[in-house]
């Protein structure tokens, strides 16, 4: 090829490992666990009501919940993704990390206690009060359930495939599938609560082997001075001539980057990814799910504060280990690279395959001409880990793939079946809505497990950088709506549906111009629109939800308000209201949720022994012993928002702390 300057090019990713003894009795042991504590999280759980099974009784504590917030977020595509992204450019992707800390605190300190006062099961259900009529509650629900299924499960199930490819050569089709239906058969029984109780186990396997392989990639190079070293000596020896695309970045170590030529612009990574990061904790079904089911408000502080630490973790046990792994050539190295010759034969042949800049080069290694920063962290695992210690990775990967599916199952069941069905069937009793529930988990499993074959056609190297800017095109005007919705009284739905709207719209503009113009190969000239090129998709979020925000407010102001009467408790200024509120548009043929006195239930013949036997495997059997869902009275919400104070005070004292620790790591790495 023209411009290619050749060296040593022989470079070939390792076979996949065959899998000894000790890996595998490894893997199916932490199985065997896994369905363990679903199946007895689903026993103990109550899943014949809709508070019991959606928000699992409103009965967690604050440490399963942070718990279950990290293993949510963290899911397969975040090991693969950030370590490739942090491989391919340095150590600024942390930021999408540390910057969870402050909208967490959001998240348990104002979004929460106004969640709980409106008494609402789904986001949509919120806005649904908030504003009256059906379109946004409408808009919401399938937008959501579109990101869920096309980003969230995509990517997901895209790196989980990819891991055990790259790392084991099993059958993708099967192995997936396996634990598709290993994930469903706890979650349809379990609902939420057998949800989060295994997202906490998982979240301790997954924490536990990241540190192990963090540990061991990190004593290979010299820690983190040899690293420094190492990582910008990491030059692939087949190179297109006349360039710097296949050089490390000269401010890798930097979170803070020029904010007009960098991959991540230091403005962009503030604000631009606040407001993404509000959408995601704050406003995403499958995050404020979990906190939702919190007993109080103490709890829910907790957890937030509890996951804002582990979040924390992964710019240590993924960010810089993917970076390690573009520097190290496991299996070769002895020791830390000689600070003498940085440019190691070891590091050169390395970086011809995370770092690989010339296409040919890298369609050898990884099968995509685009860049092979993805097998970054499959990697370091095949070549890194010993015996029995590589099964607890593969374990560690299946417990990030099955955290997120079974948080993304459980909250698209709950929009489907509230948000959707109910509405399309409002005279639906519990028991109708809770089989409804659990049959969409099995279209959504098998929805996946047909997605598999386009997934593994995809373009890897494409798949992260669209699933990142579908969200940063569609989430702003959802910020922005929920933003103005608790914070000003004034906003009405004219205003947010519109606002919505022509969000959308540019948003969907922005998106199809990204769709249908190729990123350049290194070398070729970019011939890209200027909005693509000029515009880095961070600043794009800002001026969405500037422009959302603008149209809101003036349409607003040109229309009438909502009375007063309607908005009691579905602000944040009005959370501790204690005046009845008339709900927007109320439909009185909605059968309320768990009405009927749980002391002296309604008598009814028995069902027949195959019935029961069915609903029992199920999670369907047994009297309720749950509370109803909170509808938002002023009696509930006083009950919720009431803390002791030692509590309070130890929430308080724990979130100013991580905020400490958020600012520290920001201002030492800026």
């Amino acid at each position: 090829m023209s411009g290619i300057t050749e060296g040593n090019t022989t470079a070939t990713p390792p076979g996949p490992v065959a899998m000894e003894t000790a890996d595998i009795v490894v893997v199916v042991v932490y199985l065997l666990l896994v369905m363990v504590v679903g199946i007895w999280a689903s026993m103990r759980a109550n899943g014949s009501t809709v508070g019991g099974y959606f928000l699992a009784g409103r009965s967690m504590t604050w440490w399963p919940i942070g718990a279950s917030l990290m293993s949510s977020n963290i899911g397969s595509g975040a090991f693969i993704g950030l370590a490739g992204t942090a491989a391919a450019g340095g150590i600024a992707v942390s930021g999408f990390e540390l910057n969870a800390a402050w909208v967490l605190v959001a998240l348990g300190w104002i979004f929460v206690p106004v969640y709980v006062a409106a008494g609402v099961v789904t986001m949509p259900e919120y806005l649904a009060k908030r504003f009256g009529g059906r379109r946004i509650r409408m808009y919401m629900s399938v937008l959501s359930l579109v990101l869920y299924i096309f980003t969230k499960l995509s990517t997901d199930l895209f790196s989980g495939a990819l891991f055990i490819k790259v790392s084991f050569g099993w059958n993708l089709y099967m192995s997936t599938a396996i634990l598709l239906l290993i994930t469903c058969v706890y979650t349809v029984a379990g609902g939420l609560s057998a949800v989060i109780y295994t997202d906490a186990f998982q979240t301790v396997i997954m924490v536990g082997g990241a540190f192990t392989l963090m540990f061991i990639a990190f004593s290979k190079v010299g820690w983190y001075e040899g690293l420094t070293e190492v990582y910008m000596a990491s030059v692939p020896t087949a190179t297109v001539a006349n360039t710097t695309c296949h050089l490390p970045r000269h401010d890798a170590f930097h979170m803070f980057r020029d904010p007009l030529t960098s991959d991540l612009p230091w403005p962009g990574l503030i604000f631009g990814l606040t407001i993404i990061a509000t959408w995601v904790w704050c406003t995403d079904q499958v995050i404020v799910q979990r906190s939702l089911a919190a007993r109080s408000l103490s709890h829910a502080k907790g957890g937030s504060v509890f996951g804002g630490y582990l979040k924390v973790l992964p710019m240590f046990f993924i960010v810089m280990p993917g970076m390690i792994s573009r520097a190290l050539f496991p299996g070769k190295t002895k020791g830390p690279a000689p600070r003498s010759t940085p440019a190691t034969c070891e590091i050169r042949v390395c970086a011809d395959e995370v770092a690989c800049a010339e296409p040919a080069v890298c369609q050898r290694v990884c099968g995509t001409p685009v860049g092979c920063s993805n097998i970054a962290y499959p990697k370091l695992v095949v070549e890194l880990m010993p015996v029995g210690v590589r099964g607890l990775m593969l374990a560690v990967m299946f417990a990030s793939l099955l955290s997120s599916l079974t948080s993304i199952f459980n909250s698209s069941a709950t929009i489907f079946t509230l948000d959707l069905y109910r509405q399309a069937r409002p005279a639906a009793s519990e028991m109708e809505l809770m089989i409804v529930g659990r049959l969409f988990i099995l279209v959504l499993v098998v929805v996946s497990i047909l997605w598999i074959p386009i997934i593994q056609s995809a373009n890897s190297g494409k798949l992260f950088e669209y699933a990142q800017s579908v969200v940063s095109f569609l989430a702003p005007p959802i910020t922005a709506v929920f933003v103005l919705a608790i914070f000003w009284p004034r906003i009405n739905e004219p205003g947010a549906f519109w606002g919505l709207m022509a969000g959308l719209a540019v948003g969907l503009v922005r998106m199809i111009l990204e769709f249908s113009h190729e990123v350049p190969a290194c070398g070729q000239p970019d011939l890209r629109p200027s909005l693509l090129t000029r515009v880095h998709y961070l600043y794009f979020a800002v001026l969405l939800m500037a422009l959302s925000l603008a149209v809101m407010v003036a349409v607003s102001l040109a229309t009438p308000p909502i009375p007063d009467k309607h908005l009691h408790r579905l602000t944040w200024w009005s959370r501790h209201s204690t005046s009845p509120r008339v709900d927007l548009g109320a439909d009185p043929a909605t059968r309320p949720f768990s009405d009927s006195d749980p002391a002296h239930p309604p008598e009814r013949p028995p069902a027949p022994l195959w019935r029961r036997a069915v609903l029992r495997l199920c999670g369907l059997s047994g009297a309720s012993s749950d509370v109803p869902v909170a509808r938002g009275d002023a009696s509930t919400t006083r009950n919720f928002l009431k803390e002791a104070p030692l509590w309070r005070n130890v929430c308080n004292v724990n979130a100013l702390l991580l905020l400490v620790i958020n600012v520290f790591l920001w201002g030492y790495y800026a």
